[in-house]
């Protein structure tokens, strides 16, 4: 092979990675020397304004995406570096590619299958280039950080796109809407033999036969493979307890994550986490054979796949209820035959407690307990459409990049609908991903008249983005926008009052409202420690009076047409 065929890492020790200028020169060279198989291009701009790419490889020579989806051919999607220091899909990718070009015998086995790639997402973090920011991990030499240039976590922005770089990829995915996509990593945790470990899309959560077919059929295809590779793969261990010994749990990967964001759209997603405890080329081997894994099994049962995938969206038209949040089954696990190194505490040199260690000398294999099964655990009635009034234009955008259909109001009109009341919030103490996290909401559902204007936005349910739809709009589900914060303002009610004034009209009040009179007795009846509280008594008497009434003081401001 030339030297110019040659990746970075392959130039080198084995033990580095590919700077991101370096990956990008690289493939525009491929691409002009091999034009018929590779196109490569820049897809968007960072948030540090840095380019970011993407490739298409083709066995015909058609690169038009249009053209590609009319003619309905199988997009297989593998995404890079979106923690550029879990390089090694970074560079096994490159390789890959290349065989491509070179090898017509790889190439005319994608068949009509697109291979579509990102060679290196978090193109601000891999710019951040050190050797200390992945604690223990063994190699390469140098790489890049977690974060991007606004020290956020992408792999936690698939949802609420606070970068440009989240909002490029949404774009991107909905434009070619892969059948398949790998999302390459690398994990840290629990010391085991595993050199490659596997999350999926969770089964149950992606549903119905497609999620049946990944978990009876493509899994084990996949394990196998990676067992005649060479490469013996388990699910990402994810201990219940200190250590795998108690067993492990599929990780809930909600759709603020890759693979769950892949769910919203029907695509069966793999996010492989090469232990880091393993030397950089193993890892690197390991991540190509995984990659190639999914990649054959893709090839060959395309047809069944894209099927699915068709069914699943025709069903979402017409569903009756949605389920919109998950929880791991704790009473019925499965098994997996685990191989392990035994775990053992022993006094802490720094403190007067026990620390866990792992004894490589005292391998085991058994079976352990695999929690692998979630049940939907809050389950929603499927309205006949969304209405969202035009100013919230942050949630309209992201439907609008992942190719929700959205019908115009044309006219002003009185509506009839049901909302949402929120009864209570709490959130995170601190900022997680730069939001105040909503984890516990309580809502009450009620029904009225809502003024629409022209502009605003209908959702309809019966289209094949519905499920999109239906899991960033229900506010209780995993990773909906409000969770993330996206309606806050609706939570402040915007006027007050003067207690020494209020104290005298509050009275009034109770005797001009009997509903509020019958409130407020029930209050405190159930409350009788904070009647002495005079600003607990006229808050209760100011936020449910009738009089003073806010309509849009805590009501979720995304309306439900039955």
């Amino acid at each position: 092979m030339s030297e110019q065929l040659l990746t970075p890492y392959e130039k080198g020790n084995l033990n580095q990675t590919t700077t991101l200028a370096e990956c990008i020169a690289w493939y525009e060279d491929l691409a002009r020397r091999h034009p018929t198989v590779l196109r490569f291009q820049q897809a968007g701009v960072s948030d540090a304004g840095v380019p970011i790419y993407a490739g298409v490889v083709s066995g015909d020579g058609v690169f038009d995406r249009a053209e590609i989806k009319r003619a309905g051919r199988p997009v297989f999607f593998n995404n890079n570096g979106i923690h550029p220091g879990e390089p090694e899909g970074v560079d096994s990718c490159m390789a890959l590619v290349r065989d491509f070009c070179t090898q017509p015998e790889r190439l005319a086995a994608l068949k009509d299958t697109v291979f579509l790639f990102v060679p290196l997402y978090n193109v601000d973090g891999s710019l951040n280039r050190a050797d200390t920011s992945r604690v223990n991990q063994d190699g390469p030499e140098q790489f890049g950080f977690r974060g991007n240039s606004r020290h956020l976590d992408l792999n936690r922005d698939f949802v609420k796109c606070d970068t440009l770089t989240a909002q490029v990829f949404n774009k991107l995915f909905t434009a070619w809407d892969p059948d398949v996509m790998v999302d390459t990593h690398t994990s840290n945790g629990a010391d085991y033999s595993y050199t490659m470990t596997l999350i999926h899309t969770q089964a149950d959560k992606l549903g119905g036969e497609l999620g049946a077919f990944l978990a009876t059929t493509m899994l084990p295809a996949m394990y196998a493979g990676m067992e005649a590779r060479g490469w013996p793969t388990c699910p990402y261990v994810n201990p219940v307890k200190d250590s795998p010994d108690h067993g492990i749990a599929d990780f809930l990967e909600t759709a603020r994550f890759s693979t769950g964001y892949a769910a919203l759209h029907h695509t069966i997603g793999f996010m492989p986490e090469t232990h880091m405890l393993k030397p950089f080329q193993d890892r690197y081997e390991s991540m190509r054979a995984l990659v190639e894994t999914a990649l054959d099994f893709t090839v060959n049962n395309a047809a069944q796949i894209q099927q699915l995938r068709r069914a699943a969206k025709q069903a979402g038209r017409t569903r009756a209820e949605w389920p919109v949040h998950w929880a791991m089954d704790e009473a019925n696990p499965s098994s997996f035959r685990f191989k392990g190194y035994e775990a053992k505490y022993k006094p802490s040199v720094l403190g007067t407690y026990t620390r866990l260690w792992y004894d490589r000398s005292s391998p085991w294999e058994r079976d352990i307990a695999w929690f692998n099964n979630f049940k939907a655990d809050i389950t929603v009635p499927a309205p006949r459409a969304y209405v969202v009034p035009q100013q919230w234009r942050e949630a309209i955008e992201r439907l609008e990049w992942n190719g929700v259909q959205l019908d115009r109001v044309e006219a002003d009109r009185v509506q009839e609908v049901e909302y949402y009341h929120i009864a209570s919030v709490t959130s995170r103490p601190n900022a997680y991903e730069g939001h105040m996290f909503h984890d516990d909401v309580v809502l009450e559902k009620r029904r009225g008249a809502v003024q629409l204007r022209a502009g605003d936005v209908i959702v309809p349910l019966d289209q094949d983005n519905a499920r999109y739809a239906v899991e960033t709009l229900e506010p209780l589900a995993h990773d909906s926008f409000f969770r993330w914060g996206f309606f806050n303002s609706v939570l402040e009610k915007k006027e007050a009052y003067s207690d020494y004034v209020f104290e005298d009209h509050a009275a009034e009040l109770l005797n001009d409202e009997p509903a509020l009179a019958a409130k407020f007795e029930a209050w405190k009846e159930a409350n009788p420690a904070l009647v002495a509280s005079q600003e607990a008594v006229l808050d209760f008497i100011f936020a449910n009076c009738e009089r003073y009434r806010e309509p849009e003081w805590r009501r979720y401001p995304v309306y439900m047409i039955a």
